[in-house]
């Protein structure tokens, strides 16, 4: 079994991979370019995975972090992926991941 360090390690580096596909990318680059999307997707699935897989007291001592929403976005992006709202995905790369790299 893995611990935790091991898995903010791997939601680091997805963090730093997003960052630096999209860094520098207008709203309007990122919709047009699926290639691009599609790597912050499965970045975006790997944040959820390893947070799926973090110690209950992990997230508990690190609770300002919307662990059940980033699971949450990780199944929706795997069973439900005709459906992901690309506008979110853009949203949540501006709003939600600077805060998740801060508090990890």
């Amino acid at each position: 079994m893995k611990n935790d360090q091991v898995y903010v390690g791997h939601i680091t580096d997805a963090l730093n991979k997003i960052e630096a596909y999209t860094t520098g990318v207008s709203y309007e680059q990122f919709m047009s370019d699926e290639m691009r999307i599609d790597a912050v997707l499965r970045e975006m699935q790997i944040i959820g995975e390893a947070a799926k897989r973090l110690s209950p007291e992990f997230k508990d001592s690190h609770n300002s972090v919307p662990w059940k929403a980033i699971i949450g976005f990780r199944n929706k992006a795997v069973h439900d992926y005709f459906d992901v709202n690309v506008m979110t995905v853009w949203e949540t790369i501006e709003m939600d991941l600077p805060q998740l790299k801060k508090a990890l």
